[in-house]
């Protein structure tokens, strides 16, 4: 399972376009991804306390290319990769869309949801 997590407000303006884009699509050429596993270390980093975010399920098989692994910005000190795509995010390639609130910290968690 691929996850990527956005502001609300941005996965509503691609539901009315029929594509999303993150900013790092135009920035760095991608758009970050994780597994249910290591998604809460990146929203931590780069999203720490925000309230407004949701978490976009999307279904490998329908997305326009495939994801590549490769080492997170800044690398994981482990060794840990993490699926980035390189194109923009058909709504129909995402098959869910959850909201995802941090900890009181500030800090988020592996989604229990998702992960059992």
């Amino acid at each position: 399972m691929i996850l990527h997590f956005c502001p609300r407000a941005e996965w509503d303006a691609a539901l009315a376009s029929g594509v999303y884009r993150a900013d790092s699509l135009e920035t760095q050429g991608f758009i970050h991804c994780s597994t249910p596993e290591q998604v809460h270390i990146p929203a931590t980093f780069l999203a720490r306390g925000r309230t407004d975010l949701v978490l976009l399920v999307l279904e490998e098989a329908l997305l326009p290319v495939p994801v590549v692994w490769e080492d997170g910005d800044p690398p994981d000190p482990g060794g840990m990769q993490f699926p980035h795509l390189y194109a923009p995010i058909p709504v129909e390639a995402v098959s869910g869309v959850h909201p995802w609130t941090p900890e009181p910290d500030g800090s988020f968690s592996p989604p229990r949801f998702l992960t059992g």
